[in-house]
């Protein structure tokens, strides 16, 4: 049964549990509206079944609060690995059901854009990375953040994210959809949308950020055009609760039964172009 804040004078409590299980981690956390009260990261190389409830469970303990405080669950959909997506919409879909809380979901390409991005910009503040070179006269403080997962045979779950770098703490914006891609050809995309941009609305970088290792060589050619940041990162559960408290805040919520794991799928002719091979 659904409940109910039966006083109107009484703000209604904004805890939310959020899980992510598309990736090697296991990310979750406990949120008070945008406030972090709790995270945990378990790196099982996709075996999360035996974690997720344990975790959750752990992380209400440890706030001091019950299943009977939390007024919302956040999901990522993917993309990213078949099975651990599954473990966490199930999961996720059976909380809110037994609890009678909203549920909604989150792409797990986005949490992990906005963690790639915020641990390079960390790490250059601290003088551990590289520095930035100055941004050309007129040029808008933006950077694009490219996130990847590897996705075998030359292809990766990524998307296109843009972020404010004067005021990084809003989410990054969209730029294009989730999708599973060659690297190559995505670079190429890549590499037209920015020949294409008047100069002064060109990035100031490119952030490839997630699992980087396979696929960075493929996207050097970006250098040509602007500052190239290449950045191993895992998913932390932080990133993915911001992002689910902001839409649970929204009060945008998913119909419980049709909310479904986004897979993904090549486009038709780069499909017929790895069957050539």
């Amino acid at each position: 049964m659904q409940r109910e804040h039966t006083d109107e004078n009484v703000k209604p409590r904004e805890r939310f549990l959020v899980l992510d299980t598309a990736t090697t981690v296991m990310a979750a956390a406990l949120m008070n509206g945008r406030e972090l009260l709790g995270e945990s990261n378990v790196y099982g190389e996709r075996n999360h079944s035996v974690h997720v409830i344990t975790e959750l469970e752990r992380l209400l303990s440890e706030a001091g609060l019950t299943r009977d405080d939390v007024d919302g669950i956040a999901v990522g959909v993917g993309p990213g690995s078949y099975t651990g997506i599954r473990i966490a919409v199930t999961a996720a879909k059976t909380l809110a059901w037994a609890w009678g809380i909203p549920v909604t979901s989150i792409s797990t390409l986005h949490a992990l854009a906005w963690g790639g991005w915020n641990r390079g910009v960390v790490q250059e503040q601290a003088g551990k990375g590289e520095s930035r070179s100055e941004s050309p006269a007129g040029a808008k403080a933006a950077d694009w953040i490219v996130p990847v997962l590897d996705a075998r045979r030359g292809q990766v779950y990524t998307g296109l994210f843009a972020v404010n770098t004067v005021d990084g703490t809003d989410s990054p914006q969209r730029l294009e959809p989730d999708a599973i891609r060659l690297m190559s050809t995505w670079t190429g995309d890549l590499l037209q949308r920015l020949e294409a941009l008047p100069s002064e609305e060109r990035p100031a970088a490119i952030w490839l950020v997630g699992e980087t290792a396979i696929h960075a060589e493929a996207a050097e050619g970006l250098r040509a055009w602007c500052e190239l940041r290449i950045l191993p990162y895992e998913l932390e559960g932080r990133w993915v609760g911001r992002l689910g408290a902001d839409k649970l805040l929204r009060q945008e919520h998913d119909e419980l039964h049709t909310l479904v794991p986004n897979y993904t799928q090549l486009a038709e002719a780069e499909a017929n172009l790895l069957r050539q091979r």
